[in-house]
C-alpha cells in the first residue's frame, strides 16, 4: 500500500463518537502540559507575586465590600487575571505543535477539529486550578481576605470555569502566531483586555462612554460574574451573553483556523 492511498484511507475514515474526544486522549495532554515546570511555574508564581505585592493593604482589611471586604475583592480579581493568563497560555502552546508538525499529522487521526479544540481548552484548566488554587491559598494563608467559607468555593470555581473563555484565545492566537514571543504577545492582549474590563479598576469608576464600550470587551462579563457572589450587586443578564458571545467567537476561530492549518501541505 502507497503512503498515498494509507493517507486517503485515513481520510476517508468515519469519524468516531464525540469527534474522537476521549478521557484517555484527555489524560494524555495533561501529563504533557504537567511535564511542562517552565510553564507549571510561572502560571502558579506570577499570580501569587501579584497578589503580594498589589492585592495586600492594611486599609483594605477593614474596607468591606457586599460579603467580604476588599481584599478578598482584590484576591478575585488577581485570580481571575492569573487564571486567564494560565488557560492563554496553555492554549498558545499549540504554535509549539504546530512549528513540530503536528498539526498535519492530525489529518491523519479521525480526531475531530472541535474535538481537539475542546481537549485543549480542558487541558488548560489544569493551569487555571493552580493559579486560582495558590493565590486563594495565600490570600487563606494571610489571614487579610474575609469572606464567608462558602463564598471562597464559588468564587474560586467561578474563575476557574470561566477562564475557559480565554483558553479558546490562546488556541487562535497559537494558531495564528509562530511560538517566538507568544507569551509576550498573550501578557499584551490580557493586560488591554484586564483594564478594558474593568479587571484593575472598576467599571464604575470609567466615565460614561468608556464605561458602555467597556460592556462589549471580552472579560467584561466574566469579571462581573466572577465578584457577583462577593459583591451581591443586581444582577444583570448581559454578563452572561457577554460571555456565552465571546466565547463562541473565539471558539468558532480557533476551530477555523485549526481547518485552515490542517488544509496546509
Amino acid at each position: 500500500m502507497t503512503p498515498q492511498s494509507s493517507l486517503a484511507d485515513a481520510l476517508e475514515r468515519p469519524t468516531p463518537p464525540m469527534g474522537g474526544f476521549s478521557p484517555a486522549v484527555l489524560q494524555l495532554e495533561v501529563r504533557r502540559l504537567l511535564r511542562n515546570r517552565r510553564t507549571m511555574i510561572l502560571a502558579i508564581a506570577m499570580p501569587v507575586l501579584f497578589f503580594l505585592t498589589f492585592g495586600r493593604n492594611s486599609a483594605y482589611v477593614h474596607q468591606i465590600i457586599g460579603r467580604g471586604n476588599v481584599t478578598a475583592f482584590e484576591m478575585i480579581s488577581i485570580a481571575l487575571f492569573g487564571a486567564v493568563f494560565a488557560t492563554a497560555s496553555g492554549g498558545a502552546m499549540v504554535s509549539i505543535e504546530r512549528a513540530l508538525g503536528w498539526s498535519r499529522q492530525l489529518r491523519v487521526t479521525p480526531l475531530s477539529a472541535t474535538a481537539y479544540i475542546a481537549i485543549k481548552m480542558l487541558t488548560s484548566l489544569t493551569l487555571a486550578a493552580a493559579a486560582v488554587g495558590a493565590v486563594y491559598l495565600v490570600g487563606a494563608a494571610t489571614n487579610e481576605a474575609s469572606m464567608p467559607t462558602y463564598l471562597w468555593v464559588v468564587t474560586g470555581v467561578c474563575v476557574w470555569i470561566g477562564s475557559l473563555l480565554f483558553s479558546a484565545l490562546g488556541l487562535l492566537i497559537g494558531y495564528l502566531l509562530p511560538s517566538e514571543n507568544i507569551t509576550q504577545i498573550i501578557s499584551l492582549v490580557l493586560m488591554a483586555c484586564s483594564f478594558a474590563g474593568g479587571l484593575f479598576i472598576p467599571v464604575s469608576h470609567f466615565p460614561h462612554t468608556y464605561a458602555l464600550l467597556a460592556r462589549f470587551t471580552p472579560l467584561y462579563g466574566l469579571n462581573e460574574l466572577a465578584h457577583y457572589p462577593l459583591v451581591s450587586s443586581h444582577f444583570e443578564w448581559v454578563w452572561v451573553l457577554n460571555l456565552v458571545v465571546w466565547l463562541a467567537a473565539f471558539v468558532l476561530a480557533a476551530v477555523w483556523q485549526l481547518h485552515r492549518d490542517t488544509a496546509r501541505v
